[in-house]
This record gives C-alpha cells, structure tokens and sequence, in this order.
C-alpha cells in the first residue's frame, strides 16, 4: 500500500512537471504548496546556528518551485547581470507565477550596490513588462516569495504610485492571517527600514498589530531572537510580550542568541530586570565557551544597562584578562568603558589594560587613549606604572587636544585633575576665556554636564595648583545655578536634613544644601569654635561661596565643618571606594579649609531611631575635630 501510494505521488509530482504551462492555475498552486509543505520541512537545526537576520531567516525557505526544478529556476539563479534576467521575458522562456516575483527579487539583489542604476531600470520596457507579468499574477506568488517580494520593491525605489507596489501591499493585508510569524515580521522590517511613505507605514501598523496578536505563535529561539533584534522596536507592546516569550525560552538559548538579546535591550535602554537575571544565570550555570566578540558585547550590554551581576562580572573579566595578548586597542578601549559603566575595577584586568597602553605607545591612537583615560578616571584607578602611563598620555595629549572636539577635551582635562596628573599648560586650554564661553549659555543637558566639569576644573587650578598664574574663570560663571539644587530629594538626603535641624536647633547654626563656586553641594555647613560650640555661620566671611553673605573673619580656633553624604551610587561596585568624581569633591572641599563628615548610606542605614542618627552625627563631628587636632 505504501509503496503503490509513493508510485502515485511520483506520477504526479512528473506529470505536473510535464504539463505545467497547460495546468489550471488553481490546482498548480494546491499542488505546490504540498510538495512545497512536503519538501521544506525538516528537523529543526540547532540553536547555535541560527541565522542573523530576518533576511536570511526567510529565504531559508525554499524560494524556487519546489516540484521541479526547470530551466528559468537555474538561469534567475546563476544570472549575475540585469541584462541576463530581462532577456528571459522573451519568447522562448515560459514563466509561472513565481518566476515575475523571483527575477524581481534577484534584480534587487544584483542593483544593492549600484543604486545610480535604478532608475535606469525602472524606465527599461522590459522591466515594466515584467510588472504588468507581475500584477496579473500576483495572487499565485506564494507567501514566503510575497514577503521578500515586496522588500524588493521597495529596495528598487517604485514609486508610490506604481499600481504593481500597491497591488503587492494590498495582495499582503488579503493574506496577513495566512502568513506565518516569520514573513509577517520580515514585512515589518521592510516597512520600517526601506520605506517611509505613507501607504507603507499605514501597512506597517497592520503587520505589528499582528504580530502582537500572534505572539504566541512562537515556538523557537530562533524566529524569537530575530524578531526582537528587527522588529521589537518598532512597539513597545511587542516587545513586552517578546521578552516575556524569551523568558519562556531562554534556557534554549546558546551563548550567540543572549549575546543577540542583550545587545538588542541595551540599544534600546530597555532595562528587562528578571529577563537580564534569567539570562545572567544560565550564562553562569551553562560551562559556555565564550569568544572574544561574544565577551565584548557582553561586557558592553551589562555595561550600558548599568546591571550588575558580581558572577557574570568575575567570569567576564577572567575570561578577557586571558585574552589580552590578542586585543586590539580599539578592543582594550571598549571593554574599559564597559567595565567603567558598570562601575566594576577589578585590578589585574586593569592592570593589564594599564600595560597594553604602554606596550602599544607607537600604534595605540588617541580616541583610544581618551576612552582608557576617561574609564581610569571615572572609577578612581592609579595603575601601578603611574608615572611612565601619565608621561605617555602627557605626550600624546600635549599636540593632539586642541584639535580634539570642546567637549571632550574638558573631559579629558577633567579626568587628568580626578587622577591628580593635570599640568598647568592643559588647565590654561580650557580655563581660556575664548574657549570656555561657548559651555556659559548652554541650555542643553550635555553642556550643562560640560560646564559643571569646568567649575571643577576652575577648583583644582585654585585649590590643588598654588602656582597657577590663570586664567580662572569669571566671578559670574562660578555662581551656583538654580539647577545646582533643583534635584530629587533622596530618602537618605531627606533624613539627614530631618536629624540635622534637630541637632542644631537654630537656623542660624547651620545652613543646608550649600551650594559652593567649585560645583559642588554640601549638604550641611556648621561653624564650631574653639570650645565645640556652634556659631552663627552666616555671619562669618566664606570663601568657599561665589557671593559671601557674612563680613566679619571667624574667630581664632574656629572650625568649618561640611557634611557630605555618600549614596549607594556613589561608590564603586561591590566597594567601599568613592568613584573617581566623588574622591575629586572630598578633596576640594578638604582643600578649602573644611573638616569632612562623612556620612556613606551603608552605616547610615545601620541606625534606627532619631536618637540613633543624632548621635551618630555628633560622634562623627568630635573624631573629624579631633583627627584634625592630632596632627
């Protein structure tokens, strides 16, 4: 029986073959899609090897007749010229109803690199008969050729008033139900990414209805991860319901499609908090061999979604310190970024980039270096070669930074005063009045960001450079900003304020929330004489403010004290270490004369009640006047 019931279908499969041109269009086309159901359907592959793209997740399909292979199928295949595909609507060819829709398809691939040809090609007779071919056979093109058909089309650069592009787009809205998950996200991506009219985009809105629709419909990593990287983006509804399928299938996952999911939610900020957990776990869990590229995108997901998962972060750092040997500079750069944005140091890792640096000094550019500078600076971190590092950089920098871009030569200058290794020639270039004018009016986050770098940068020349002969910058700019104290108040900021105003009892004992001319906040300012006793601070000479309130000079023995509150933010992962801005702040406000409280959130959170925390300010108040009498 089975034997006689193949025998039967291979009759049919060459008889179909054999009269396919006197066929009925409606049964050629039940006949091909069995025999095309019958001949793509395989095992699935292993997720390591899923394609990259929706580009190549399509066309994995059997794109030519499945039943016979004729000879057009062979010539649309090896043609490698235009000319070649025109010239099979002549007479001696017979095309189905694929065969308009494949040649299309290959004319987009062979013109992708030579886009001054198009239009030459739209004008051609022969390609506008192979429109109209086209369009009185648009409703047998099967779905799979549909979908890359009109990505084609769009890539040609049709009008929007071709009646065959419209024809195309509508023949796609009548068969959006039948269409698998797979076409309809590629159909997306056309969309988006190639067309921008307003049929297209009115199109686009109809397929990602769908897709949020039938989201469910996915059963593999492979389709899941693709989608999200193209298509997720395009709306936020999707990409919910896309990342809660990932965590269904993550453990399916191999080391490519988390790298591919973790790229995707960094490019676009999307902090998935119990999918980046899932993911973390399994990288941990699972004895994956990671590659280098896989470990610099990994380090720089974690790193740009400011997640930190102290395993991951270990693993990521041993497995990169093995590979020094065969990291580019570009490479050292960008996985010293990564590990400064996630607030990790671990030494030996930058020990080694520290090293590379000076093994590298003839090649190693000065991008490269700034980028290594910055992460050095942003996380405090002193390597153990510190003067031959900084003469280096010194000799790179002394001819490169004026023409570096504004912006980042003051944060170049900056991170050289965090490290303690700027020299007076480099304060000088960005303290100059024709230079730092353009950052005084700036409304813009990042120049406001830049011109708050420079106060700090005006409080080392005036407080760390006693030699420094100027420019400083003007009285005017150095003025605090109503911006400077327009900020969220911090459940820890808002009870040390509280336990404060109990512990002074008077107004005029202290102040709060002061805002200094070096562009930093104290969030308390006490003035103690000789006996520990509070004095009235408005009514003694600061100079610490851009415009001083009192006039008389504080007596002999008086002290200054600054409380400054250090949050959890403020510190280095998994550490007790201040980041590099932070330890930059104490010293300025060391240097100006003021003895410090400091009050980190991890003790703060240790205490209670109210008698708790005023006691604690109190004691911390006596050891910072004592330490300050003991040497």
């Amino acid at each position: 029986m089975a034997a006689h019931l193949v025998k039967r279908c291979t009759c049919l499969l060459r008889e179909a073959a054999r009269q396919a041109p006197a066929m009925a269009p409606v049964g050629r086309l039940r006949l091909a899609r069995v025999a095309h159901k019958t001949l793509t359907s395989s095992a699935t592959s292993p997720i390591s090897h899923f394609p990259g793209s929706l580009v190549e997740l399509v066309e994995k399909e059997q794109a030519f007749t499945p039943y016979v292979e004729n000879k057009v199928d062979g010539l649309i295949k090896k043609a490698a010229r235009p000319e070649e595909l025109l010239e099979l609507l002549g007479g001696s060819h017979h095309l189905d109803n694929n065969h308009a829709a494949l040649i299309l398809i290959r004319l987009s691939h062979l013109l992708s690199e030579k886009p001054e040809d198009k239009a030459l090609l739209i004008q051609d007779a022969r390609f506008q008969q192979l429109l109209c071919l086209l369009n009185s056979q648009i409703n047998l093109v099967w779905h799979g050729t549909l979908s890359r058909l009109l990505r084609s089309l769009y890539a040609l650069g049709l009008p929007r008033t071709s009646k065959e592009l419209q024809s195309v787009e509508q023949e796609i809205r009548w068969r959006m139900r039948k269409l698998k998950y797979k076409h309809l996200a590629f159909l997306a991506d056309s969309c988006a990414t190639l067309s921008q009219e307003q049929h297209s985009q009115e199109l686009l809105t109809e397929l990602l209805m769908h897709l949020e629709r039938r989201w469910t419909e996915i059963e593999d990593g492979r389709t899941l991860v693709t989608v999200m990287m193209k298509v997720g983006h395009l709306s936020e509804p999707l990409m919910n319901r896309l990342e809660d399928k990932c965590l269904e299938l993550v453990e399916q996952f191999g080391p490519d499609e988390l790298r591919k999911v973790l790229v995707t939610l960094a490019a676009r900020s999307r902090r998935s908090v119990p999918l980046l957990r899932a993911i973390s776990y399994h990288l941990v869990q699972k004895p994956f061999s990671l590659t280098k590229s896989v470990l610099l995108d990994l380090a720089y997901a974690y790193g740009k979604l400011g997640f930190h998962q102290t395993q991951v972060s270990q693993r990521l750092a041993a497995d990169l310190l093995s590979l020094m040997p065969s990291l580019t500079s570009g490479e050292v750069a960008r996985c010293a970024k990564s590990f400064a944005l996630l607030k990790w140091l671990n030494l030996p890792l930058y020990e080694a980039f520290a090293q590379h640096v000076l093994n590298r000094a003839q090649d190693i550019t000065v991008p490269h270096l700034c980028s290594i500078l910055l992460a050095f600076a942003r996380l405090n971190f002193h390597p153990d070669q510190e003067d031959e590092f900084f003469s280096l950089v010194h000799e790179k920098l002394g001819s490169e930074l004026p023409g570096l871009e504004p912006a980042l030569q003051v944060d170049l200058v900056w991170a050289l005063c965090v490290l303690q290794q700027a020299r007076e020639a480099e304060l000088q270039a960005v303290l100059h009045p024709e230079f730092h004018v353009q950052f005084l009016g700036g409304k813009s986050q990042k120049d406001q960001n830049t011109f708050q770098k420079l106060l700090h940068i005006n409080a080392t020349a005036m407080l760390e450079h006693p030699e420094y002969s100027g420019p400083l910058l003007p009285a005017s700019a150095v003025a605090p900003r109503p911006s400077a104290l327009d900020r969220k108040v911090t459940p820890l900021q808002k009870e040390l304020q509280e336990t404060l105003k109990g512990l002074l009892g008077s107004a005029d004992r202290g102040s709060l929330e002061v805002a200094t001319q070096y562009g930093w906040v104290l969030d308390a300012e006490v003035l103690l004489d000789s006996d520990g006793q509070f004095l009235p601070v408005r009514d003694f000479v600061a100079p610490h403010l851009a415009q001083p309130t009192g006039s008389q000079p504080p007596p002999a023995g008086a002290k200054r004290l600054a409380f400054l509150r250090w949050e959890f933010p403020n510190f280095n992962t998994r550490s007790k270490d201040l980041l590099g801005r932070f330890v930059l702040a104490r010293r300025h406000i060391l240097a100006a004369g003021f003895l410090i409280v400091d009050v980190p959130f991890y003790e703060w959170l240790e205490l209670k009640s109210e008698w708790q925390k005023g006691a604690y300010l109190k004691d911390k108040m006596r050891k910072a006047v004592a330490e300050e009498l003991a040497k």
